[in-house]
Order: C-alpha cells, then sequence, then structure tokens
C-alpha cells in the first residue's frame, strides 16, 4: 500500500483580521499624505521631492501611491549569509528568525548577579554566546563598549562582535563615518564585495524618532546603506501614551507610516533595495513611566506589525524574548516565554531582543540568553506542528498493543522516542531522583549550563584578516 505524504499544519496566531489590516493601511497612508513626517536633510528632501512628495518647508507629506509604488518595489525576500558566505537567514513570508539585542548599557555577571558597565570585553562574551546558543540565528551588537573611547566605541564593538560570532550581524552606529568602517570590516572578512552581495553578512538598524521625525545623522546612514546594498531596518519606537496615541490601533498605525516613510526614502534612492520594516510598539508604563519590554501589548501589537508586513510582503523585524525583569526569575521567564510563543506562531521574521533586554532595555545577562534559548528550543518543537501520516497515526499498532498492554518494546517506539524534546534545564525527575542528582534547583542548573556555553570557542578569524582589522582600527576617529 502506498504511503501518503505527511499532512503538516504549523501552528498560526492571528490578532487581527483582513479587515482590520486593511483598515490600518488605510489609515497610515491618510498619516503619511495629511500629517507626514519631518525632516531637514537637504539630499533626502530634495530626493523626495523630486519623487512626487510634497515638501514644504521640513514637512514632508507623502502621497499614497507613492507608498504603494514603494511597497511594490521592495524585494518580499531578503538573504543573511554568516561570515564563511553561506546564505543561512531568509526572511520571507511567516518565517522566524530569533536573535539577541543591542545597546545595552549594563551587564549582568552570571556567576556573582552583579551588576556592571557593559565593556567590549563583555561584547566578547556575548557574542561568542550567540555563536554557541543554535536557537540564535543570528546576532546584534549587544551592548555599548563602556570602556573604550565614545569616538570609536560604536566600531569597537562591531568588530568584537564580527570576530566572535559567525552568524549575520545587526548593528547600529553614530554616523555614515562609522558606518563606513563597518561595512569595510564586513567586506574583509566575508571576502569581498561579490560574497557580501551573495550573502550580506551586516544589517543596519535606523530608528525614525516618534511621532514622525527623522534627524540628519540617521538620514545619513540610511542613504549610505541603501547605495552599498546593506540591507536596511527602518524601525521606530512608539510608545502608546507617550509617543503615539494611547490606543494600540493609533500606535500601530503611527509606527506602520513612520517605517514606511523610510521604505519610500530608500526605494527612491535605489530601487528594489533590501529593507526590512517594524516598530517596537509597546506601551508607556503610567505607573513608572518606563517604555515596557514585557507587557503583554508589546506582543499584541508587534504581532499586528508583523500581520501588516505579511499583507505588505515585506520582511519584519519583530521582538520577543526580553522582559523588565531585573533578573532571570519567573517574571523574566514568564515574560519570554509568552513573547516567544506568540511570534513564532504570528511569524515574526527577524525577531531580535531575544535573551538580552532585560530591566526595560538596558540590561544583559549571559544566563538570561541560555534561559532563552531553552525557551526557544521549546517554541520550536511547538511549531513543528503534529505530521500526521499512516506511520504517525499507528492504528495497526494500537490494534497489535490492544487493551491493557504496553508500547516499551516496540520499533515503532524506538524509531520515534528521540522526536521528543529532552531540556538540560527544565528537569522532569521525581523527588527522590532529583535530591540522588544533586538536588539542584534551576538557578544552578542555569549558572551550570551559563558556563558550559561561555566556554564555546567560535573560529577564530585569520591571522591577515585580523592584522588588516587593527590597521583598521588605528585610523578610526
Amino acid at each position: 500500500m502506498m504511503q501518503q505524504p505527511p499532512l503538516y499544519f504549523k501552528p498560526k496566531l492571528q490578532v487581527i483580521n483582513e479587515d482590520q489590516i486593511k483598515q490600518i493601511h488605510m489609515a497610515a497612508l491618510e498619516v503619511l499624505e495629511r500629517t507626514g513626517v519631518k525632516m531637514t536633510h537637504p539630499r533626502g528632501l530634495e530626493m523626495l521631492d523630486g519623487a512626487g512628495a510634497r515638501v514644504e518647508g521640513d514637512r514632508v507629506r507623502i502621497p499614497a501611491w507613492l507608498v504603494e509604488d514603494a511597497i511594490h518595489k521592495a524585494p518580499s525576500r531578503v538573504t543573511l549569509g554568516n561570515r564563511n558566505g553561506d546564505r543561512c537567514v531568509f526572511l520571507e513570508e511567516d518565517k522566524s528568525w530569533f536573535g539577541p539585542s543591542l545597546d545595552c548599557i549594563d551587564y549582568l555577571d552570571p556567576i556573582t548577579d552583579e551588576r556592571m558597565r557593559f565593556t567590549s570585553e563583555h561584547c566578547r562574551i556575548t557574542a561568542t554566546l550567540a555563536d554557541a546558543l543554535p536557537n540564535f540565528h543570528w546576532s546584534m551588537i549587544i551592548g555599548m563598549a563602556d570602556d573604550q573611547p565614545p569616538d570609536i566605541a560604536d566600531r569597537v564593538i562591531v568588530r568584537q562582535a564580527l570576530s566572535y560570532c559567525e552568524k549575520p550581524l545587526v548593528f547600529c552606529c553614530k554616523d555614515a563615518n562609522s558606518e563606513r568602517d563597518i561595512y569595510e570590516m564586513a567586506l574583509l572578512i566575508c571576502g569581498g564585495k561579490e560574497n557580501f552581495e551573495n550573502a550580506p553578512t551586516i544589517v543596519q538598524y535606523s530608528e525614525p524618532i516618534s511621532p514622525l521625525e527623522y534627524y540628519d545623522p540617521a538620514v545619513d546612514k540610511m542613504l549610505f546603506t541603501v547605495e552599498h546594498g546593506i540591507p536596511l531596518i527602518n524601525f521606530p519606537a512608539p510608545q502608546a501614551c507617550g509617543s503615539a496615541p494611547a490606543t494600540f490601533a493609533g500606535t500601530i498605525v503611527q509606527g506602520s507610516a513612520e517605517s514606511l516613510s523610510g521604505l519610500v526614502l530608500a526605494q527612491i534612492a535605489r530601487p528594489g533595495s533590501p529593507f526590512i520594516y517594524g516598530a517596537f510598539t509597546t506601551i508607556m508604563d503610567m505607573q513608572t513611566s518606563i517604555f515596557s519590554y514585557g507587557a503583554p501589548e508589546m506582543s499584541l501589537m508587534v504581532g499586528a506589525m508583523a500581520q501588516m508586513a505579511q499583507f505588505y510582503r515585506l520582511p519584519f523585524f519583530g521582538t520577543a524574548g526580553c522582559t523588565d525583569a531585573k533578573f532571570c526569575d519567573p517574571q523574566a521567564a514568564a515574560e519570554a516565554t509568552f513573547q516567544c510563543l506568540s511570534s513564532a506562531a504570528i511569524g515574526s521574521g527577524l525577531v531580535h531582543d531575544c535573551s538580552s533586554w532585560m530591566d526595560h532595555g538596558s540590561l544583559v545577562s549571559p544566563a538570561f540568553m541560555v534561559m532563552v534559548n531553552e525557551i526557544l528550543h521549546n517554541v520550536n518543537q511547538y511549531m513543528k506542528g503534529l505530521p500526521v501520516t499512516e506511520e504517525t497515526l499507528a492504528i495497526d499498532l494500537i490494534d497489535r498493543v490492544g487493551p491493557g498492554g504496553h508500547y516499551l518494546q516496540e520499533e515503532h517506539t524506538m524509531a520515534h522516542f528521540r522526536e521528543v524534546r529532552y531540556s538540560k534545564l527544565f528537569e522532569r525527575a521525581v523527588y527522590d531522583q532529583w535530591k540522588e542528582m544533586g538536588g539542584k534547583r534551576f538557578e544552578e542548573r542555569l549558572r551550570d549550563l551559563t558556563k558550559e556555553a561561555m566556554a564555546h570557542r567560535p573560529a577564530p578569524l585569520a591571522e591577515d584578516v585580523i592584522k588588516e582589522l587593527d590597521r583598521m582600527q588605528a585610523n578610526w576617529a
């Protein structure tokens, strides 16, 4: 009898329906056409004016046709590569690829729980972890190098990240001169422009200022990015009640308009340039005034933005796996788990903040990175769904074993029991067994796993590449 191919169904979540998506889209077009954005960058204003936008002083109003033209010109698929040239991250449709965060100012020691300023050495540690942990498909610069001169700190931290992690890197920097140096490092490490164009190893992260404003250095970087074929993330951070309307729909409309305004400029500068849409839509906690990274409303709005990206057929920059907690405690685990499962089930593209944004975006913890990697193991297991075939339905086996039997010695069991996920962190032993195995509580197991992951050694760069990086760094100013 011929076996039927497996029937797969990927678990799927939606937070807005088709009618709501269309309403949000039309509202974003109305915001760009009626209100527009503020920009003072001379070349940016000239390009937008020449393309058909209405420019009056520093206000740019963008007609709907120009926005929709930019959406159609932008690629629906962006591929990223690791340092060896392998194409490894495919931003398309509803796939999710998880990675860490950027620009944390503090570091939480995984052994002592001591909090300190983030340094370039901490970047080496966290980049090494990002390289070691299998559920991180790409990396970010994670923190700010407090031990380096401010004028070169952004490039030093990128050098560390590129040296100690082979995966694609999302970075930010202070100006276009810094980006030029970072681009040259990326070309050197990946083997030249041809290799880079085949599989870009770096992605530039840029932010409009909410509400609806661009500052000149950001526009400089955006133009450099698209003109050199570097994928661009244009990612505002509208904060409901503060820098965006208190209503969730209003925050999504504003965030979408802000991101789309950057898409328009990018496609005018270079039609077809790789662009990644998104917005960090969250709330201002009105009790503390913080920008919350653990609020369930954040996941709800990020999910809606992910659906907008799928509607536009644009790659998406998502957010999950972060927390407002100060330590790797139950709050941190609960917030990270909820966010990661929500993002995976919706399909949130390049999902950042997994594992390293704690205490409302100010703190990175290697232990939290390891914990979220374990959470992602569970999420990925869930997202595999249930393959349904003649083999998995097991009708003949159930009949043969019959009532009152067991399946422990069946060949079918031996063939399939390894499909179950077994974690080193989340233990399932009964109490007496747990005591016999050392009686380690969760935080002790997490500390042990973190030490193990920190012992990982990424493949080193070639000596001639290191020497050239040293020469480059000596000329940074």
